[in-house]
């Protein structure tokens, strides 16, 4: 696949604590593969540190990001993303930009609340972490809950958690492909 993609650009937005190390690891591989540039968002571009140890520097605060100069968001799962990534407005609105702006909008675990939040899943199959909380926070917004590992519908893609890590990011390749 190598250089497909090579003129695609994804912002990659992670809590600033406590994200899931293979969920932003394993997709991050599987889009690099097929050509595509990251740059990594979070709360602050100090130090960004993984469930499991992984360590990461922000690229940008998700504040400054501007979605204009992507194709598409893809938000990273983990614990910290509850407490960080949930509330954030910035992002929220980078969520509804990039939605209407038909690019590529992304989020695995329970990052897919975010994308409710933003009001992107209304009438749209999706998945989460099986956690009553998450699967009631798409539903309250309209999101169909779909019980498995990732669901692509239209340009949203939803992963529910690690284990779907690497088809996850397989299935946001396969969305910037058909955007083509």
């Amino acid at each position: 696949m190598g250089s497909e993609l090579d003129d695609k650009k994804i912002l990659m937005v992670v809590a600033q604590d406590n994200f899931r190390d293979e969920e932003y690891l394993e997709p991050r591989d599987v889009l690099e593969d097929a050509g595509v540039s990251i740059t990594v968002a979070s709360n602050s571009t100090k130090e960004a540190y993984g469930a499991l140890g992984a360590k990461i520097k922000p690229d940008i605060s998700i504040k400054d990001a501007i979605m204009a100069e992507f194709d598409g968001i893809v938000v990273v799962g983990g614990g910290g993303s509850r407490e960080h990534l949930w509330p954030n407005k910035d992002l929220q609105r980078l969520v509804k930009d990039a939605f209407d702006q038909d690019k590529l909008v992304a989020a695995i675990c329970i990052s897919p609340v975010i994308l409710a939040r933003a009001k992107v899943l209304e009438d749209r199959d999706c998945t989460v972490f099986k956690d009553k909380e998450c699967i009631a926070e798409l539903e309250k917004y309209g999101g169909h809950y779909q019980d498995t590992d990732v669901v692509a519908d239209g340009n949203i893609v939803t992963a529910r958690d690690p284990k779907a890590a690497e088809k996850f990011g397989h299935a946001i390749v396969e969305q910037l492909a058909a955007e083509d």
